[in-house]
């Protein structure tokens, strides 16, 4: 039963893991070959446009907060694509560990180090969206992005919760 168990488990952690990580990669992937797709509504966020659209009188209230710089919004948008790649290549490096823990040919500890380090990026990313997000309100009118960030900061910690409790 150990033997199954030492196999097993890092294989189920591996499966686990890799989804977010397909999940990103594809994610940099187009950030890297389409960027005006998603740059755009970036700087939407940052520039707090359509809360000034729609919402004047907050905007008022809130408009040092927006940044209007191109190229600030574009600096912006590349370390986010930077973090996405670093995360990406981070986490498929834990889920090779964890296939190969599963195979005995390095330590399950060290893998599920590894992997629940790069899992803490992909939920930092995320985190930082939705704190920075915040910051530029972008409740106001981006309410289904910060619903996608919330799950995917969930579905992070529910990995990193399995990296961490269960080998």
């Amino acid at each position: 039963m150990q033997e199954v168990t030492s196999t097993v488990i890092p294989l189920i952690l591996a499966a686990s893991s890799a989804l977010p990580a397909a999940w990103i990669t594809l994610g940099a992937r187009d950030n890297l070959l389409h960027p005006d797709l998603n740059e755009t509504f970036t700087a939407e966020v940052v520039s707090m446009a359509r809360m000034q659209r729609d919402y004047p009188e907050s905007f008022a209230r809130l408009h040092h907060r927006a940044i209007i710089s191109r190229s600030l919004q574009r600096t912006l948008f590349r370390l986010i694509v930077a973090s996405e790649v670093a995360v990406a290549i981070a986490m498929w490096l834990g889920v090779l560990l964890l296939l190969l823990a599963s195979a005995g040919i390095v330590p399950l500890w060290m893998a599920t180090l590894i992997a629940a380090v790069a899992m803490v990026g992909f939920v930092g990313i995320w985190s930082a969206m939705l704190i920075c997000g915040n910051h530029f309100c972008y409740w106001f009118c981006h309410e289904g992005t910060q619903v996608t960030h919330f799950h995917l900061v969930i579905w992070g910690m529910g990995n990193l919760l399995a990296l961490i409790l269960v080998p």
